[in-house]
This record gives C-alpha cells, structure tokens and sequence, in this order.
C-alpha cells in the first residue's frame, strides 16, 4: 500500500515538473516586454478613467502615448495643458497648448416648463425615455431631464436644475472630457472652446422643425429665419435643417447675431450687464405766474351833507 502511494506522488511530480517546464518555455515564447515608460506617463495622468481620449481608460492611453511617441491626436481632457506638458517632457516631444472647452446645454429649459403636454411615469433614463416618449414638453429634440448626463459625469460638474428639470454644467469644475455629451441620446450637450474671458455665444436650440411647429414648444426656439447669419461679420453662422449653428473657431463674441435674433434663441455668457444710459435731465419747469386778484371794489364816497337853514323865530 505505501509502495502504491509512492508511486502515485512520484508519477504526478513528474507531470506537474513537465507541465512545469512546457509553461515556462510558453510564457517566455508569448512574453510582452512592456515599456516602463507607461507606468511614468500613468501616474502623471489623473486617473480618473473618464474616456474622455477616446480610449479605454487612462492606462491605454498611457500606451498610446508611448507606443506612438508623440501627442498628435492625444489629448487628456481632465489633465489640461498641465498633464500635456508633463507627458511631452518624459516623451521628449513638443505639444501646441490647447484651448480650453467646456460643456454646454443647448436648450432651452425655462419656457417649455407651462407647455407640458403629458407626464412621464416610466424608468427615469433618457437613453429608454428617447425610445418610446417625444418629452413631457412634445419637442422631439429638446432634453428629456431623467439625468443620465449627470451620473455620467465623474467629476460633479453637472447638476439637474429642480426648477426647469434641465442640466447645469459647472464652469469651475467641467474638465470637458465629453462623458456628459456622449451620454446624452439627443445631443444637446456639446464641447465648445471657453473663449476670452470665460465668454460664449451660441444657438441654445437643437429643434430642426419648422419655426412655427418649433414655436409651439418652446418660445425661444430657433426658427431658421437665417437673419444671425446675415449681420455676422465673421461668417461664422450656418442654417441647415431649420436650425442656426456658431462655429465657435469663427465667432468673435460681437453679438450682433444676439440682437438680431427675434426668439432669443441665440445666447451670450458671462457678458458684462450693459450699461443704463443716463437718463436726461428733465427741463426746469418755469415757476407758475401768480394767480391775477379780483379788483378790491372802492368804497362809496360820501355824500355831501347841505346845512339846514335856521329856523324863523
């Protein structure tokens, strides 16, 4: 019996030492020598994994990076210009700085809120809500408010306004990785340049109706009138599909196209308020001409008395 189990252990130590040494070749054949340089561009990256590169996470575009030696194409939106500096100096390449975008709404939410046309009692996601359901406001194209752009968001830069049910993006906290754009199902989030100052113009309207059709949902919505178009002196301004759009790589925040505008459609951010003309000094009234009096009216004279001659004695 003891002499059985010494053969058993002996003969499974040889075919565990065999499988042993054919693993060992295999793993040496197939082995991938990795480049420490990506553990380096790794831990400069933010590590937040958002995809906002286009790429998996923040480790495959470390691979890319590294892999391709160069930023061409590559951009770490969390990390800014900082990040791409950083990178470029352990690639050993130069990097253009690029100019920085944040995320913007383009609806408008404020004047659809007392045009409700139903209710939505469903699953609260705008990715189903767009399959099955035009929007509680009927505008087939405006923001469904379920909130899918915010838990998309890993950085806390969006919130749903409780007032209008529509999205607000954080200025001071977007990192313009895209995940809020990419997670709407009606694209009303876009990417678009900070501009000088923090200021902005654009169309705040995705509606491609018709402007009457487009009006009855919304008061602000963009009617395709093309009159933006004409007063911009950048030619910055496009209407297709009954919709204006801004290139914002044209646009240099003159605003001419905001006054034009008859539906408010388009809008300015972060623009000073303008300044009140002073009101003009209203003339001195001249002083009112004293009221004429009645004429006193002159006392009687008095009539002269004749003496009375003496009396005969």
């Amino acid at each position: 019996m003891t002499q059985q189990i010494l053969i058993a252990v002996l003969v499974l130590g040889v075919i565990g030492a065999f499988f042993a040494v054919v693993l060992y070749f295999v793993a040496q054949k197939f082995k991938v020598v990795e480049d420490p340089l990506i553990d380096e561009v790794a831990e400069v990256l933010p590590g937040a994994n958002c995809g906002g590169c286009g790429k998996a996470g923040c480790r495959a575009f470390a691979e890319a990076c590294v892999s391709q030696g160069n930023l061409d194409g590559l951009r770490c939106a969390p990390g800014g210009d900082a990040v791409a500096q950083k990178i470029a100096q352990l690639l050993g390449c130069a990097v253009e700085q690029g100019e920085p975008q944040v995320a913007v709404v383009r609806c408008h939410p404020a004047n659809c809120g007392e045009k409700r046309r139903s209710n939505y009692d469903g699953l609260r996601s705008c990715a189903f809500q767009n399959t099955v359901y035009t929007g509680e406001s009927g505008c087939p194209f405006g923001c469904l408010g379920c909130g899918d752009c915010v838990a998309a968001c890993q950085f806390d830069a969006i919130h749903m306004d409780p007032e209008t049910g529509t999205p607000v993006v954080d200025e001071a906290k977007c990192t313009a990785c895209g995940a809020c754009a990419k997670a709407c199902p009606r694209r009303i989030i876009e990417l678009r340049n900070k501009g000088k100052k923090d200021r902005r113009v654009y169309v705040s309207c995705v509606n491609k109706e018709k402007g009457a059709q487009a009006m009855k949902t919304c008061a602000n919505a963009c009617i395709g009138c093309g009159k933006c178009a004409k007063v911009c002196p950048m030619e910055a301004i496009t209407v297709a599909d009954n919709l204006s759009y801004i290139d914002y790589t044209k646009c240099i925040a003159c605003r001419k196209c905001v006054v034009e505008c008859p539906t408010h459609a388009i809008v300015d951010v972060n623009f000073p308020a303008p300044a009140k003309k002073p009101e003009a000094p209203k003339p001195a009234e001249a002083p009112a001409a004293p009221a004429a009096q009645a004429p006193v009216p002159e006392a009687p004279k008095a009539q002269p008395v004749a003496a009375e001659a003496p009396k005969a004695q």
